[in-house]
């Protein structure tokens, strides 16, 4: 028998089974069809095996990141949550995904990537908190820009000017987005009725975190709060497929990192004044550098080795 095919995904938080909307996507249509994948929660990117998250390794060696082309390929492998959809429901839901790309995920990206107060309180902490040391001094950073540049994508323009105006105005299209998507979903339990589909695996992976986590700026949330049938939807799914998590999230959540069990072991107060000495140390030796006081010695320097392939992980296996 062939091994499952294994899927990368970000560690969950707040409830959730993944803090990362296509993580969820993922996760949920694989639930929702009971694709039998190995899954890693991973809070290191670079430990995927495309440097992204999520990603997709086949029992073939082909390794997929974006979600559409992972629900593809479970399709292709006779896991397909749209197979009883008709034409029209088969259109229509394309035409939702649509509409998310386009107007719901670049509200999703400044809320939790660029409002400022956001960002600095709650998104940065998190990841920062989640990766392995030094990787959680940059990372975040990187990931930051890396969505700046995507919703520069989404927007179509170069220069993008962060601030109230684009705050308002993509607020306004997020809300009418979901306007449009509670109007859709009506009574129903799912989109097309009584069983779930790749719609409702994006509907809940983009509108959970939003539901879920606590933000400073909670715009989206007190909107979505509104609009009852789809709190109910989110909190439905979460109950009849992701029941651990949901459990886990009455207490503290740890922050585990398999490549770097030693340090996390150190408790979280020690954990900081260890963080705190270490930056203190480096920037006592850059000074001494910059300043002549210790010489820079001369010679050719070694490639840093490649990062080792991953060796253990927290399995979740359907």
């Amino acid at each position: 028998m062939a091994a499952p095919d294994e899927l990368f995904c970000w560690e969950g938080d707040w409830g959730l089974p993944s803090v990362s909307s296509d993580c969820l996507v993922v996760l949920a249509y694989a639930q929702f069809t009971g694709a039998p994948l190995k899954l890693q929660k991973i809070c290191n990117p670079w430990r995927s095996p495309s440097g992204s998250l999520p990603a997709l390794r086949t029992n073939q060696k082909e390794t997929l990141s974006r979600p559409a082309d992972i629900i593809i390929h479970l399709r292709k492998q006779k896991f397909n949550a749209d197979y009883d959809l008709s034409a029209k429901e088969g259109a229509d839901s394309l035409a939702f995904i649509s509409l998310m790309e386009e107007k719901l995920v670049p509200a999703l990206i400044y809320t939790f990537w660029i409002e400022p107060k956001n960002y600095v309180d709650v998104t940065r902490p998190w990841f920062a908190e989640h990766m392995a040391f030094p990787l959680n001094f940059f990372l975040p950073g990187r990931m930051q820009r890396q969505q700046l540049e995507k919703l520069r994508l989404l927007r179509g323009v170069d220069n993008l000017e962060t601030g109230e105006e684009l705050e308002k105005e993509l607020f306004h299209d997020a809300t009418e987005c979901m306007n449009l998507l509670s109007q859709r979903l009506g009574s129903q339990k799912f989109f097309f009725g009584d069983s779930p589909s790749s719609l409702d695996a994006y509907v809940f992976g983009h509108l959970a975190p939003v539901l879920r986590c606590k933000l400073p700026n909670g715009k989206l949330q007190q909107h979505l709060k509104t609009l009852k049938n789809l709190t109910d939807f989110c909190s439905n799914i979460l109950l009849l497929y992701f029941p651990r998590d949901v459990r886990d999230s009455g207490g503290p959540k740890a922050a585990p990192q398999p490549d770097d069990a030693d340090f996390n072991d150190v408790p979280d107060k020690r954990r900081k004044q260890l963080l705190s000495a270490l930056v203190a140390l480096g920037a006592m030796l850059t000074y001494a550098l910059v300043s002549g006081m210790v010489p820079i010695l001369q010679g050719t320097l070694e490639e840093p080795p490649d990062l080792e392939p991953i060796r253990y992980q927290d399995h979740e296996e359907e």
